[in-house]
């Protein structure tokens, strides 16, 4: 890169810098913390949300794909999540504030205990924290490969420089560095991100080409709505992907469920989710068209080759000097504050649900030890995920940790959590929990044992298998045992179906 790319890199991490030690003057106690006191407005939770489904995996993992299978993406990916936040909208999320409001949770596991019992709770805390420990490694080891496509620097030095730089502003900050962050840097990757789009629009006329006659000329297959067949990108694994994303954007993953329990209750919490839906539908195409005429300007590339090198080629020679320091800027932030925020949920989790289990007192620290306990989990989390990251290879790269390991183990951990929250299953207790989660992982385990299952299939199997091993458990306990559903558990479904709530 030239040497003003470098000093807009830089500026742009002090400012990153700026924001956390700034933030972290509004930060007095482990709620601050976690939660922003429960005080974060729509449009900020909403524009974060939308954020936090990008990372350097979608310039890596996701690039390779759009080079090599074409459109397909846009909607297995984009559009099903914007679909999944609307109906998450009007169904889950807006109970995340006011389960906050009944109870006064900082984390979104926290209220297992009471749900369910203490078991179940870290079940669940356990198998979600090993599912973000390979989430947050992939994200790393994506920048890593960013950074070489970029620099030519070794993928391991991007991982350990990704790392040191988060752990630095998340520990002063909290979720209010991480909401920030994302304010500033999805500005910032708009500029970056309409510049290239223009600049790959403009070049294509030396092809006798433009923005509408470009898709007839692309790749057999890559104008296709789903790909042939089964497996990734088919008709048969988007429609399931869908099920497995609703959960996952709906607060299944944690640190998007931080997002809408921040927010002052149910209304706040929906536009929020409507508003980031919104965003799905329209940036995502944006990013993704120049990577689709990737074939017609860089031919040749396999997948590997365009996830290492596609999108740093890309900005090189289509955006101006300076401008190409500011993409690998907003880039890096945008994977730092995704694993930031994951860190931060993570950290909560272990602070509320995990330590206290061995330390009760933590619970009723002052908020001087509570702030400390939370920037501890947060510095040992994060650690831990740059030695995954160093290692992904093992766990079968980017793509696989992503769209394997943790759409697998996301079900199981999902089901009780998210489902816990509505009335219709009020009659699944511990049991439902307990026994749905360990029948949707062994499912997982059976497959990388060996048990051969179509792809679109072994994504879904680990949670359907839950969901059917929860309801049919709840409808046991409501129609064969009629066992009675506790008083304060009646009372926490009313106060989470208030829609004034």
């Amino acid at each position: 890169m030239h040497w003003l790319d470098w000093v807009v890199v830089a500026l742009f991490f002090a400012l990153i810098l700026w924001i956390g030690v700034r933030s972290g003057k509004n930060i007095n106690n482990s709620e601050d913390f976690f939660i922003g006191g429960g005080k974060i407005p729509w449009w900020l939770s909403g524009i974060s949300h939308h954020v936090s489904g990008y990372s350097g995996v979608v310039f890596v993992g996701y690039a390779g794909i759009a080079y090599t299978q074409g459109m397909s993406i846009y909607f297995w990916w984009a559009v099903n999540i914007a679909l999944a936040t609307m109906l998450g909208a009007v169904t889950i999320i807006p109970r995340w504030p006011r389960l906050r409001r009944a109870l006064g949770i900082q984390s979104p596991t926290e209220y297992l205990k009471m749900r369910y019992n203490q078991s179940a709770q870290l079940l669940v805390a356990v198998s979600g924290i090993v599912t973000k420990l390979l989430d947050v490694a992939a994200k790393w080891t994506s920048m890593g490969l960013l950074l070489y496509g970029f620099t030519g620097i070794p993928i391991w030095v991007g991982v350990v420089v990704s790392g040191i730089i988060s752990l630095i502003y998340i520990a002063i900050g909290g979720i209010l560095a991480d909401l920030w962050t994302d304010f500033v840097q999805f500005m910032v990757q708009i500029a970056a991100g309409l510049a290239l789009f223009i600049g790959v629009i403009m070049h294509l006329g030396d092809y006798g080409l433009n923005f509408f006659t470009v898709f007839q000329s692309l790749p057999e297959g890559h104008f296709a709505v789903f790909n042939a067949g089964r497996g990734q990108g088919s008709l048969s694994w988007t429609l399931l992907y869908f099920f497995v994303i609703f959960f996952s954007y709906s607060g299944g993953t944690w640190n998007l469920a931080a997002r809408f329990i921040s927010t002052s209750d149910g209304k706040e919490a929906k536009k929020a989710a409507m508003f980031s839906a919104g965003l799905y539908f329209i940036w995502p195409f944006i990013l993704f068209f120049p990577m689709w005429c990737g074939p017609l300007l860089f031919p040749g590339m396999d997948q590997a080759t365009a996830e290492a090198t596609l999108y740093a080629t890309l900005t090189n020679t289509f955006l101006p000097t300076g401008m190409v320091g500011l993409v690998l800027a907003s880039m890096f932030a945008n994977t730092m504050t995704m694993c930031n925020s994951d860190a931060n949920t993570i950290s909560a989790v272990l602070t509320r649900d995990i330590l206290p289990i061995f330390k009760p007192e933590i619970l009723q620290a002052s908020e001087k030890q509570s702030l400390w306990y939370a920037r501890i989990t947060t510095i040992l989390f994060t650690g831990c995920t740059v030695i995954v990251a160093l290692f992904s290879d093992y766990f079968g790269g980017v793509t696989g940790l992503i769209l394997t390991w943790f759409s697998a183990l996301l079900g199981p951990t999902a089901i009780p959590l998210l489902l816990g929250l509505f009335p219709q299953f009020k009659h699944c207790d511990s049991k439902s929990a307990i026994a749905s989660m360990i029948a949707g992982l062994g499912v997982f385990v059976a497959t990388k044992l060996g048990v051969s299952l179509e792809a679109d299939i072994a994504l879904i199997a680990p949670l359907a298998v839950s969901f059917v091993v929860y309801a049919g458990i709840g409808l046991y306990n409501q129609y064969c045992a009629k066992q009675p559903v506790k008083p304060e558990i009646e009372k926490l479904m009313a106060a989470l179906s208030d829609k004034n709530a």
